[in-house]
């Protein structure tokens, strides 16, 4: 399974930010940390790594067990499913998205970093896969209002990078589950579908890097 490496890699690099700053709370101190986290006045300047390795870095380590939790106990039902090369699409698509949305609605000079967009990705997949296998989807939906509130709520918590990635990951499973369903050509159909949504969140980042 890709959910036990990709936690692995998330509290590997959160120890890395740790002893860097010498601080467990105040691990954004680090130089890792300060040239990884998403940026988009940053990105504007052609620091575009920023949309990919904020989604690796976490403020302190409830942040950081918050969303390996909700990683591990929502990825790997969700991989389970879709098997691992239809995750990391929905995975890669979802943290691409809530880039995306942080690009387009946060402050330009703001710094955002997280698992969380891909991680409510994984939720608004799940809610497409009951959905799909006709189960009922009340707690997880339940479990997205409460995230959101909160989102909306806290002002440290950016509440675009959640709302990027759980759309784009909503979307991406909704692809993959139903278009090209009954053809030969389904597997072709689903990859056409998971580039344009990919090219979709490149196009929304260049649109927020020109306007930053």
């Amino acid at each position: 399974m890709l959910v036990p490496g990709l936690i692995v890699a998330n509290v590997a690099i959160f120890a890395l930010t740790v002893a860097m700053a010498g601080s467990l709370n105040a691990n954004y101190d680090s130089w890792l940390f300060r040239a990884g986290a998403l940026v988009p006045a940053a990105v504007g300047q052609g620091e575009i790594w920023r949309i990919l390795t904020s989604g690796f870095l976490h403020i302190g380590p409830l942040h950081l067990a918050f969303n390996m939790f909700a990683l591990w106990i929502i990825g790997r039902e969700v991989e389970a499913v879709l098997g691992r090369a239809r995750f990391l699409a929905v995975y890669g698509v979802s943290l691409l998205g809530g880039s995306a949305a942080v690009m387009l609605l946060s402050n330009p000079m703001g710094f955002t970093a997280g698992a969380s967009g891909a991680v409510f990705g994984l939720m608004g997949a799940l809610v497409v896969l009951l959905r799909r296998l006709r189960m009922p989807a009340g707690q997880v939906l339940t479990l997205i209002a409460v995230n959101v509130g909160i989102s909306l709520v806290i002002p440290a918590v950016s509440w675009q990078g959640h709302f990027g990635g759980l759309v784009f990951g909503a979307a991406v499973t909704a692809a993959l589950l139903y278009l090209g369903a009954g053809s030969p050509n389904r597997r072709r159909v689903q990859a056409a579908a998971v580039t344009g949504l990919t090219l979709v969140t490149v196009a929304l980042i260049a649109l927020g890097a020109v306007l930053t």
